[in-house]
C-alpha cells in the first residue's frame, strides 16, 4: 500500500447512477498514478541509477501536474465558477485537498532521495553529489576558478527596490533569493539571482577520489556570490522555484490563424499566474514575505522542501555510463520478414509484406524503425509512391519520418501531415517541424478548430498495375523513435482497401471541410466513438442476460468519462464481468457492492510506459477487439480526433486477447485498486 490522495465518499444504497460518491476525483486520482510512479523509486528490485530515473520522473510529473491541473482549478477558483465536478467537488475543495496530498508526497520524494538514494548513489555506485563545504580545499579552489571563469560573466542579479521592479521569473527555473546588508546604513536589500543550468545542473569534480563526484550549480553560486556584491554584506542565500500556469484559455473558434493563437499562447505561458512556490526549508520570512508579495501567492501555494530543488533533474544519473545499475540494454525485434534480409533471401518490400495479411506491431518488444519508420521510409523512396499523408502529435529531435517526409515532397510526392501545434508542452517543437515541413514543399495543416488531432494514422498511396492502391498504419502511440523504446503501444498495418478508403475520408476531414464524413470500418471521435463503445458494452449486457457469458477487458491509459462509466456500473450490475488495465487515474470505483461487483482494476506500472488502448469484446464467443489511439476519457470521446478500428485478422486479435489475459496474470508490475480508490501492489 501506498498513500492514498483520493477521498472516497460513502455510497447511499439507492444512490443512482450519477451520485457523486460513485466516482473519484480525476486530479486526485492522477496523484494517485504519481505514487505509483514514487513507488518504483523505493523498490529494491529494481536497479539503482532506475530509481534514481523514478525521481526524477515522478517530480516532471509533479510539475506539470501543477502546471495543468493546478492551473486550471486556480483559474476556476479565481474566476468564481461553481461547477463541481463529477465527484461533487468544487474547484476550492479540489485545491484544498491535493495541498494536502501534494505535501506528503513532496516530503516523502525529499525523503527517498536525501535520505536514501544519495547515499547509495554514494556507496554503491561510486556517484556522489556533494555539498560545497564538505569539500577539500583543493576541490573548492577548482570550483572558485569555474564560477570566476565561466559562470560570473553571465550571471545577472537583479535588485528588488523601488527603482528596480521585480524581475520576471520564468517557468521552473532555478533561482536564488539574497538577502543584504548595507554594512553603514544598515538597510536591507533583496537580490533575484538566476541560476545558469543551460550547460547542465550538475558540474562534474576533475579531482576526486570517487568515481564520479558531482556538485550542483547553485551550491558553487551560494558560495562565491559574495564576489557579486562588492560593499555588501550577504546575510543570506536561499534557493527557490516557480511553477506557471499552463492551462490559458483559447478562443479557437474566433481565430483565423491558429498557428498565431498558439504562437501567443506560448508568449503567454511566461507571464502567466505562478501556481507554486518551492523554497528551501528554513528561509526566513523576510525573503519569503517578498516572494509572495510580489508572486501574488499564499502561504498555501508554498512547498518548503528540506533538501535539493528541482530533483527532476536527477534523470541525468540514471544515464550514467554504470552498466550494473541500470537495465540491461532492450533489443526489440523485427517481425518476420521485416528485418533486414540475408544472403539467402531477397528482401521483400514492406509493401509486399503487408500485401501478404494484415502485421500487428507492438511497441517496444516489436522494433519501430524496421516497421512503422519504414513504411514511411520506403514511401519517401519509391516512384511507385504518389502520395503519402500522416498525423505527428509528437514526434523525436531530428526525426527519421519527418526526414522522409521531406525527401518525399523534394521527390514530387504529394505530402500531406496534420502537425498538432496545440500538443501540451510541445508547441515550440511542432511549430519547428511544421515550418521545417512547408519550407520542404509539404501541405501542412496545423490541426482542426476546436478540436485537438489525437489520431495516430499514416495513409500510402501506391499505384499498382495502373491502379492506386492504399496502405496505412493505425495506432495507439506517437511517430517516435525515441518513445517507441520506452512506450508500450499498438500498431496495424494492413492494406485493406475498405480501411484505406476510410482513412482516406479521414484525411479529408483533417485537412478539409467534412464533419459528416462517413466511416465503415474506421471508428471515430468525435463523431461516432463514443456511440459505439456504448453500443458493444450495452451488447455485452444482452449476451449476459441470454447466455451469462458477458465479458469486457480493456487497457488504457485513464478512464473519467461520464458516460461510459455509468455504462459499465450498469452491465456490471447485470454479471457482464469487467477487467480493466488502467496505467493513470480511474474515477470509477470497482468492488462496490450492488454497483460494481463485477469490475476489476488493474496499473502496470514499470519499466516500461504503459500506453498502448485495446477494448475487447466476448461477444458471445466471437470476440470484437479494437484498437487505436483514445481512452475512455471526456476529452478523447469530446474534444480530439481520435481513431480506432477493429481487428479483423483471426491471428492479431487472439495475440492481442492473450496479451492482456498476460497483463491480468501479472504479479511484478502489477497494482489493483479497491473500492475506496486505494491502491495495493500484487
Amino acid at each position: 500500500m501506498v498513500p492514498t490522495a483520493v477521498v472516497a465518499q460513502p455510497v447511499p444504497s439507492d444512490a443512482e447512477l450519477g451520485h457523486p460518491s460513485l466516482y473519484l476525483n480525476r486530479e486526485l486520482g492522477w496523484l494517485d498514478f504519481n505514487w505509483r510512479v514514487l513507488q518504483q523509486a523505493r523498490d529494491e528490485r529494481h536497479p539503482l541509477l532506475e530509481r534514481v530515473r523514478f525521481i526524477g520522473i515522478t517530480c516532471s510529473n509533479l510539475d506539470e501536474f501543477y502546471q495543468k491541473r493546478v492551473g486550471g482549478l486556480k483559474r476556476q477558483e479565481i474566476a468564481g465558477l461553481t461547477t463541481l465536478s463529477l465527484d461533487g467537488r468544487h474547484a476550492s475543495e479540489q485545491l484544498r485537498l491535493i495541498r494536502s496530498a501534494t505535501r506528503v508526497m513532496q516530503d516523502t520524494i525529499t525523503d527517498v532521495w536525501e535520505d536514501d538514494l544519495r547515499h547509495r548513489m554514494a556507496e554503491e555506485a561510486g556517484v556522489v553529489v556533494s555539498v560545497y563545504s564538505d569539500l577539500a580545499a583543493s576541490q573548492r579552489e577548482q570550483l572558485d576558478r569555474h564560477f570566476i571563469d565561466h559562470i560570473y560573466p553571465i550571471l545577472t542579479p537583479l535588485a528588488v527596490d523601488p527603482g528596480h521592479p521585480f524581475p520576471l521569473i520564468s517557468n521552473l527555473s532555478l533561482s536564488l533569493a539574497v538577502q543584504l546588508r548595507h554594512p553603514s546604513r544598515g538597510t536591507s536589500h533583496f537580490v533575484r539571482l538566476k541560476v545558469p543550468t543551460t550547460g547542465g545542473r550538475w558540474l562534474r569534480l576533475a579531482e576526486s577520489r570517487h568515481a564520479h563526484e558531482f556538485v550542483p550549480i547553485e551550491e558553487i553560486v551560494r558560495n562565491n556570490v559574495h564576489l557579486l556584491f562588492a560593499g555588501m554584506e550577504v546575510e543570506s542565500v536561499w534557493a527557490f522555484r516557480v511553477t506557471r500556469n499552463a492551462d490559458i484559455s483559447r478562443d479557437d473558434e474566433e481565430t483565423e490563424d491558429l498557428l498565431a493563437l498558439v504562437s501567443e499562447e506560448l508568449r503567454e505561458r511566461r507571464f502567466a499566474p505562478v501556481v507554486r512556490l518551492e523554497v528551501e526549508a528554513g528561509i526566513p520570512d523576510e525573503p519569503l514575505d517578498l516572494l509572495l508579495r510580489e508572486l501574488e501567492l499564499g502561504h498555501e501555494d508554498v512547498v518548503h522542501i528540506r533538501g535539493l530543488l528541482g530533483l527532476d533533474e536527477c534523470e541525468f544519473f540514471a544515464s550514467l555510463d554504470i552498466p550494473r545499475h541500470r537495465f540491461p540494454p532492450w533489443e526489440p525485434l523485427s517481425p518476420h520478414g521485416f528485418g533486414h534480409s540475408t544472403d539467402m533471401e531477397e528482401e521483400r518490400s514492406i509493401f509486399a509484406l503487408i500485401r501478404s495479411g494484415d502485421v500487428l506491431v507492438h511497441h517496444p518488444y516489436d522494433a519501430f524503425n524496421t516497421t512503422v519508420q519504414r513504411l514511411v521510409e520506403e514511401a519517401a523512396n519509391d516512384p511507385a509512391v504518389v502520395a503519402i499523408k500522416q498525423t505527428l502529435y509528437r514526434t523525436s529531435e531530428g526525426s527519421p519520418i519527418v526526414r522522409s517526409l521531406i525527401r518525399a515532397a523534394e521527390a514530387g510526392k504529394q505530402v500531406a501531415v496534420l502537425v498538432e501545434v496545440t500538443a501540451r508542452f510541445e508547441e515550440v517543437r511542432n511549430i519547428g517541424w511544421a515550418q521545417v515541413l512547408e519550407d520542404a514543399g509539404v501541405h501542412v495543416t496545423y490541426g482542426v478548430m476546436g478540436l485537438k488531432t489525437h489520431a495516430k494514422v499514416v495513409l500510402v498511396v501506391r499505384y499498382e498495375s495502373g491502379n492506386p492502391r492504399v496502405y496505412c498504419h493505425i495506432g495507439t502511440g506517437n511517430y517516435h523513435a525515441r518513445t517507441a523504446k520506452l512506450y508500450t503501444d499498438i500498431g496495424l498495418l494492413t492494406a485493406d482497401q475498405t480501411i484505406g478508403a476510410d482513412v482516406v475520408n479521414l484525411f479529408h476531414f483533417l485537412t478539409g471541410h467534412a464533419p459528416d464524413q462517413q466511416y465503415r470500418e474506421l471508428v471515430v471521435a468525435p463523431r461516432d466513438m463514443r456511440d459505439r463503445f456504448v453500443e458493444l458494452i450495452r451488447r455485452e449486457v444482452e449476451n449476459q442476460r441470454r447466455d451469462g457469458n458477458g465479458k469486457i477487458l480493456a487497457k488504457m491509459n485513464a478512464l473519467d468519462d461520464s458516460v461510459i462509466i455509468p455504462e459499465l456500473y450498469r452491465a456490471s450490475r447485470e454479471g457482464v464481468r469487467i477487467d480493466l488495465i488502467i496505467r493513470g487515474h480511474c474515477r470509477l470505483r470497482p468492488k462496490l457492492p450492488g454497483f460494481s461487483d463485477n469490475i476489476r482494476v488493474r496499473s502496470l506500472i514499470g519499466r516500461f510506459l504503459e500506453h498502448d488502448r485495446i477494448y475487447t469484446f466476448h461477444n458471445g464467443g466471437d470476440p470484437e477487439v479494437y484498437v487505436g489511439s483514445a481512452d475512455w476519457r471526456d476529452r478523447n470521446l469530446d474534444r480530439r480526433v481520435e481513431a480506432v478500428i477493429s481487428v479483423k485478422r483471426v491471428s492479431i486479435r487472439d495475440r492481442l486477447l492473450e496479451t492482456l489475459e498476460l497483463a491480468l496474470r501479472d504479479n511484478r508490475l502489477a497494482w489493483e485498486m479497491n473500492a475506496d480508490g486505494s491502491w495495493t501492489q500484487l
